[in-house]
């Protein structure tokens, strides 16, 4: 960790060095390739069992994962790395990518003042952050179609784009593993600027419309002097989907917990105050845009502005960074930080080795928060381009765009003016007006370099808001500021939850209410229960059936989805045979086509290519059709009216070249070929017709798939065959399955053998997930029977799309044809307990599957936690992880369950033993577990000690439970209540005659506010009894008295409440594997904290019964177990 005295750039030993660039290299920019070596932490292996993790809240929208595999590892200990890197510079700049992460950003180094406007990360060491696991920190990250990017630490394609300005551009492209479209991103400089270009093609390269966000990611190192900065109109920033609100950059109330408009008043709370980066007083204390400030982890986002800036800066190093974008389509501006503090600290330490804290400075286009997606039509492109730029020696900049900041603040009655530019200018005037009348100008030669500083003294009276400053090129403004022009935003509303179904006034807000959580991915509300109750009160409500329909035909439910298609359009059409929309015809088509209904489909298609909004996709689909039936020409006339509509339709584009080519059109078709080429390099079937191989097999079946819709099947055969079939990242067994369709399709005998090779294909990592993938799979069932591989895809693929009780019946198939295949019996263990809600059947698979493997670590964890939920004695759970020591060392969940079981026997040496022996690696949002589990440890071990009459070793224990070691990789969050621990240490005092002491420690105790459980603050958890029972201590009957009666009230009124999970969650980290009774769980923690406001107040034998209830429900429930333990103790020892 850096000091907080540090002054400059601070290094690790291991410093990133950048290479020179190669004599080949003589242009004004420099781009080339060449490896890095970096001090790597490598991820572990990607977990062979497929991840259903359905219900999983991640960063306030799905965590679904699958098809993705999931990665929970990390090597503990680094070693150098040769990275691949592409290196890009001018006189000014120097940026460095890594096209095997993502294509992000590692390095953005200001030449002319040697500082690193992006955070340098100068170690490869990622945490468990990322929506598969691995992430890193640091540079400029590239999220889309989500945050953060389900591809972040995987590889893209790249190319140097050589410009005849002189400029370069590298791009990075992939194709997103979850919904297969494609995004690319080129990082672009120019001769003679300081500011790069980030040019950014989405593309949604399927028939379908997708929802996209997308943030730039870019990360700052900070510390107590660092400052973000907005737009000067910015009075308000929000948290995630707009949930809390709060004033900026002064905020006046609560935000995170935190009371920020109190420590305007009086100052920063004692518990609050950072160990490091402490706040010098030269700012508010309540002022969100410094880091210091800011003690919990924390999201900001603006809600409103009409300029198109942001950024950051380093007072020390007196230089920063800039953003620019158009704010009508980047409204997107954020900040994130882990918060300084102790919390904030562990977070750093897990992400880099010496570099220190950093914030996160997000730029966010076609979105203004996380969640809050746009929509992507069928085969629509997006592009945009964001700029950053370095600043120095000006301060906080008032005004910025992609040539210049600009910043003007008043001093001791001097108006002081500071102007950097990204290009120089040779003979620019700097106008200053006040009160609209000009006060003074200046001529000046403008250098990148050299940033002009300007005092004017100001005039007695005057305002220095009515200050305004134009800066000219001639007769052309570079940058100018108005303060008198600056209209502040309005305060926006908070968002509200949507109310239940039944509760929803109208058809239409049913309608758009699952629109909405569709469109932002919610994760616990299900969008087709609203749709449902819609039908309920209109059975042909057109808008609702279409959305219903298009909810089924993504499920790969084809017929059922044209059920409902066709009854909208029945709607639709009863009095007009020509409804405004077409939409309802396209996905009719669709779903016909899904079916090998062709002249249904081709008849549907047409249809909507009456209206204009769906004419670019419908006439490509029927472009198609007729490339199927080798009706060239008309395919040729089809393909033009869709580019007419969309010319960005590379598939559509790709298409033209090949029937052009089959028309005998040579010349037409290269045309077409590099014009598609002009406009995207990286487009992976442009570059096949090139006669460049797909880089992944996935990719093969993209391009597969694409040709098969078109009937080109010889085509799609080639490309099949030519896929890597020694690839071990689960693609092969759907390759050679799809190849096997193409060939008997094409009546190829071959078909059969390549059926044979499929199913002795290596099956680990085989996720699939496309609806094309669906339709070979069940075609491959119908050619062979006895293959039970097709049948255990399919269930996969089922379970993925919610068709559950379709999967069990793959997987049961699967499971005859196969038995010693452990995964399947495990995912039928799973589909059992969380759909047929029969645990029984759950544990038999499980004992199956583990049987089948007992080296599948996961397999033992997930049998554990079943046998945890379905009531196995904590002893018999510990005794059988013994047995597997191994596997337990191999995960951290694992060991944190034997920690956990050890504690709960009353084996707290050996818990302890266990969390000290191991680094552990918490997940973002699941912190807390390895701590707890290490506090309980300590406190048992204490209690011990005083019950043998030693308190100087119960305070040493105690002591310790508030200095978690660095080898647990967490610390404690500023708001987890930790009342009782201080209710011991003081108790350790009281045995030690020091009353004194005593009395400081229960006064810790009795002052804890309120407790931070599930990833919120709350007023009332289980660590309030710890409080009432010191103000017991402290004399204070009648507060502790009221204090457990409220308890009591709070739990009775917690029974009585229908348990829902919180829409605005950001994490829910509990909601991983098998789903929990919420009923249940909510009169667990009920009977818990009763037995609690009992016990404190004296009622013994009632409370004992309420823990002996709460242990019935849960025989692992730790607080109960260990307050029934103490129980007997309370009147002699602990309350007098």
């Amino acid at each position: 960790m850096l000091p907080e005295s540090a002054e400059g750039p601070q290094f690790s030993a291991q410093y990133l060095l950048l290479p020179d660039a190669p004599p080949s290299e003589r242009g004004p920019v420099k781009a080339w390739q060449e490896d890095v070596e970096i001090l790597t932490y490598a991820p572990g292996a990607p977990e062979r069992n497929p991840m259903f993790l359905e219900r999983r809240v991640y960063q306030g929208s799905s965590g679904r994962v699958y098809p993705l595999p999931f990665i929970d590892r990390i090597a503990t200990e680094p070693a150098p790395k040769l990275w691949r890197a592409l290196h890009i510079e001018n006189e000014y700049l120097r940026l460095m990518i890594l096209p095997e992460i993502g294509g992000r950003i590692h390095v953005g180094y200001d030449k002319t003042t040697g500082y690193d406007f992006f955070y340098r990360q100068n170690v490869i060491k990622p945490a468990l952050v990322g929506l598969a696991g691995p992430w890193i920190s640091g540079g400029v990250e590239f999220n889309w179609p989500q945050h953060h990017r389900p591809a972040t630490f995987m590889p893209v394609t790249t190319e140097m784009e050589r410009a005849q300005d002189g400029s370069v551009t590298i791009w990075c492209s992939d194709h997103d593993p979850m919904q297969r479209m494609k995004g690319m991103h080129g990082i672009c400089l120019r001769p003679g600027r300081a500011v790069f270009e980030l040019k950014v093609r989405l593309y949604n390269r399927t028939p379908f419309t997708q929802t996209f966000l997308w943030w730039a990611n870019a990360a700052t190192r900070v510390h107590e002097k660092y400052q973000s900065f907005f737009p000067t109109d910015v009075r308000f920033v929000a948290d995630h989907a707009k949930c809390a609100i709060t004033s900026f950059p002064l905020s006046d109330g609560r935000y995170y917990g935190v009371d920020y408009g109190e420590r305007a008043r009086s100052g920063v709370p004692a518990d609050e105050r950072p160990s490091q980066f402490v706040p010098d007083g030269t700012y508010p204390p309540n002022d969100l845009s410094w880091y210091a400030n800011i003690p919990v982890p924390t999201s900001y986002m603006v809600t409103g502005t009409e300029q198109d800036f942001f950024g950051g800066y380093d007072h020390k190093a007196d230089a920063g960074v800039v953003h620019v974008a158009n704010h009508h389509i980047s409204p997107g501006k954020k900040q994130w930080t882990w918060g300084n503090h102790e919390f904030g600290y562990a977070w750093d330490s897990n992400l880099t080795d010496h570099d220190g804290p950093y914030i996160e400075l997000m730029a966010g286009v076609y979105t203004d928060n996380q969640p809050d997606f746009s929509y992507l039509a069928p085969w629509e492109t997006k592009t945009f381009t964001q700029n950053w730029y370095p600043i120095h020696s000006i301060g906080i900049p008032v005004a910025a765009n992609a040539e210049a900041a600009l910043s003007v603040k008043t001093k001791s009655n001097e108006l002081r003016i500071g102007l950097c530019v990204t290009a120089p200018v040779d003979d620019a005037k700097i106008v200053l007006k006040i009160g609209g009348v000009e006060a003074a100008r200046w001529n000046r030669s403008l250098d990148v370099s050299s940033p002009v500083l300007i005092g004017f003294p100001l005039p007695p009276g005057s305002d220095p808001v009515a200050a305004a400053v134009v800066v000219w090129d001639g007769d052309r403004i570079v940058i100018d500021h108005d303060a008198a022009r600056t209209q502040p935003a309005t305060a926006p509303l908070v968002a509200r939850e949507p109310k239940p179904p039944e509760e929803v006034e109208s058809v239409e807000e049913l309608y758009l209410t699952g629109l909405h959580l569709e469109q932002y991915r919610h994760a616990t509300r299900m969008r087709e229960t609203y749709w449902e109750e819609g039908l309920r009160r209109d059975p042909n409500e057109s808008r609702i059936l279409n959305a219903l329909g298009l909810w089924r035909l993504r499920r790969g439910e084809f017929e059922t989805a044209a059920t409902h298609f066709q009854a909208a359009i029945a709607r639709l059409t009863a009095l007009n045979p020509n409804p405004r929309d077409g939409e309802v015809f396209y996905n009719l088509g669709l779903a016909y086509r899904y079916q090998g209904k062709s002249k249904d489909a081709y008849d549907a298609f047409y249809k909507a290519t009456w209206n204009a909004a769906l004419q670019a996709p419908a006439f490509f689909a029927l472009a198609e059709c007729d490339a199927s039936r080798q009706n060239w020409r008309t395919a040729v006339d089809h393909l033009r009216r869709s580019l007419r509509a969309n010319a960005d339709n590379l598939n559509a584009r790709n298409l033209l070249s090949i029937v052009l080519r089959k028309l005998g059109d040579i010349a037409g078709a290269d045309r077409s070929l590099e014009e598609s080429l002009m406009l995207d390099p990286l487009d992976v079937g442009a570059r096949w017709q090139k006669g460049v191989a797909p880089a992944t097999n996935q990719e093969c079946l993209d391009i597969g798939f694409d040709l098969m819709r078109a009937g080109l099947l010889e085509e799609a055969r080639n490309v099949l065959q030519n896929a890597d079939l020694n690839a071990r990242d689960g693609s092969v067994p759907m390759i050679l399955f799809t190849l096997a369709h193409v060939e008997e399709r094409l009546a190829d005998p071959a078909f059969s053998q390549t059926l044979d090779r499929s199913a002795r294909s290596c099956i680990d990592y085989c996720f699939p997930s496309r609806l094309e993938e669906l339709v070979v799979l069940e075609w491959a069932l119908t050619k062979t029977a006895a293959m039970w591989m097709p049948s255990y895809l399919l269930g996969n693929l089922f379970y993925d799309k919610r068709r559950y009780e379709e999967a069990i019946l793959h997987w049961e198939n699967a499971a005859t044809g196969n038995s010693s295949f452990a995964t399947v019996h495990r995912n039928l263990g799973i589909a059992y307990f969380n759909v047929r809600q029969d645990p029984d059947r759950a544990l038999s698979s499980f004992e199956t599957a583990f049987a089948a493997n007992r080296q599948d670590a996961r397999v033992l964890y997930e049998r554990d936690q079943l046998w945890k939920r379905t009531g196995r004695s904590p002893q018999v759970r510990l005794n059988e992880l013994l047995q597997y020591s191994m596997l337990v060392e191999a995960r951290d969940d694992l060991s944190v369950e034997v920690a956990t079981l050890l504690n709960h026997v009353d084996k707290p040496g050996e818990a302890l033993h266990l969390l000290l022996s191991r680094r552990f690696q918490p997940w973002e949002g699941g912190e807390g577990l390895v701590l707890g589990q290490y506090v309980r440890a300590r406190l048992l071990l204490g209690r011990r000690a005083l019950d043998l009459g030693d308190p100087a070793e119960a305070r040493a224990q105690f002591s310790a439970a508030l200095r978690p070691p660095r080898n647990l990789s967490e610390a404690k969050h500023l708001f987890t209540n930790q009342s009782d621990v201080h209710f011991w240490i003081g108790e350790s005092f009281h045995r030690s005659d020091d009353a004194e002491n005593a009395r400081v420690w229960w006064l810790r105790a009795a002052q804890e506010k309120g407790d931070f459980q599930q990833m919120s603050v709350r007023d009332i958890s289980h660590m309030t009894f710890w409080t009432g029972l010191a103000l017991q201590r402290l004399g204070r009957q009648d507060e502790a008295a009221n204090l457990f009666t409220r308890v009591y009230d709070y739990s009775i009124e917690l029974e009585k409440t229908q348990p829902r999970i919180d829409f605005f969650a950001t994490s829910l980290p509990a909601m991983l594997l098998f789903n929990e009774d919420l009923v249940r769980r909510n009169r667990i923690e009920a009977l818990f904290l009763r037995a609690e406001a009992l016990a404190g107040l004296s009622r013994t034998g009632e409370a004992r019964s309420l823990l002996e209830e709460a242990l019935k429900l849960d025989r692992s429930h730790a607080g109960a177990s260990d307050l029934l333990e103490q129980l007997g103790k309370f009147d002699s020892k602990l309350v007098r």
